[in-house]
């Protein structure tokens, strides 16, 4: 493993405590994005179930209806 620079070690310091800093309002934000999620999606109408066809389509093959020989 590759020994790190002052620098470095410095600037994994600063980032790490801007992570520490920013979790909390992070965590707050996913909180109320869950509840404003589950609260907008109550209203939402079940899905419809696909319907069937009452004919064949257009583009099925026909069945060979002539007897065989």
């Amino acid at each position: 493993m590759a020994v790190r620079t002052p620098s470095q070690l410095a600037w994994r310091r600063r980032v790490e405590t801007g992570i520490r800093l920013v979790a909390p309002a992070l965590d707050l934000m996913l909180f109320v994005g869950d509840r404003v999620s589950r609260v907008a999606g109550r209203g939402d109408p079940e899905p419809e179930p696909p319907r069937r066809m009452s004919r064949p389509p257009e583009h099925a093959p026909l069945r060979d209806t002539a007897e065989p020989s």
